[in-house]
């Protein structure tokens, strides 16, 4: 930020709730809350997220040790 006061506020949307609000004015960013944080964590740990994992065409499915 350039620091001149000019800066038009920032608005975002949150993913758990989809409510707009100024991420100047949220202390748990990217959310609009510290209740939407702790759904997203919930979603995560009850495995409702995922990352895709790529499966190995060769049909080895261990990971190499380093």
């Amino acid at each position: 930020m350039s620091g001149t006061g000019n800066e038009r506020p920032r608005w975002l949307t949150c993913p758990v709730c989809q409510v707009r609000f100024c991420a100047a004015e949220s202390d748990a960013l990217p959310f609009c809350s510290p209740r939407c944080r702790l759904v997203d964590l919930g979603r995560w740990l009850d495995e409702r997220y995922g990352l895709p994992v790529e499966r190995d065409p060769a049909g080895e499915d261990t990971p190499e040790e380093p």
